[in-house]
């Protein structure tokens, strides 16, 4: 992550132009992400669409990648947001609404070969700590991801080792299943 000039407040961050990659607003600092790699993009991709086709047309949840999320204070852009239906604010076309002030239901975060685990777990705490249920570090180097809940230790999972869900999301898949999703061939 690149620091950039610290805004004096999150309303003046907000203010600013967006930026690729995204920059967030934690902890008074304006972070700027790494542009993801051609892999971590793929799997963000594959992991959002096989999410969404198994929760949108019944309304379960949406996945977005890269969704601002502004809640408490902050301002983080998680690799991919899974709000829970009842969650998303919808306008008079039945749209969702732009702006989104509460924490993801399940945040996941995909670490990119120059990011910092700990500042990026350090989001996904956050998150947990403020309503967030579920947080994946998935660390496709290692083909690992670290399962975070709510005042609980993490659990560190590789190969057939099944990645928890959100309980309302019917996807069950392993890790070796996850970073198949990599493969194109």
């Amino acid at each position: 992550m690149i620091t950039t000039t610290v805004p004096p407040t999150l309303q003046t961050f907000l203010q600013l132009p967006e930026t690729k990659p995204a920059t967030e607003y934690l902890d008074g600092q304006s972070l700027q992400k790494p542009m993801p790699t051609t892999r971590h993009s793929l799997l963000q991709f594959q992991l959002a669409k096989l999410i969404n086709d198994l929760t949108l047309s019944p309304k379960i949840a949406c996945a977005l990648p890269e969704l601002r999320c502004t809640f408490a204070g902050q301002s983080i852009v998680p690799d991919i947001a899974v709000l829970l239906w009842n969650k998303l604010s919808l306008d008079q076309n039945q749209e969702p609404v732009d702006r989104i002030t509460v924490a993801p239901d399940w945040m996941i975060e995909i670490l990119s070969p120059d990011q910092s685990a700990n500042r990026v777990l350090a989001k996904v705490f956050f998150a947990l700590d403020q309503g967030a249920t579920l947080g994946w570090l998935v660390d496709p180097i290692d083909r690992s991801v670290l399962i975070c809940k709510p005042q609980q230790q993490p659990d560190y999972c590789e190969g057939d080792a099944p990645l928890a869900a959100l309980p309302e999301i019917p996807l069950e898949i392993t890790a070796t299943q996850l970073f198949a999703l990599m493969k194109m061939g």
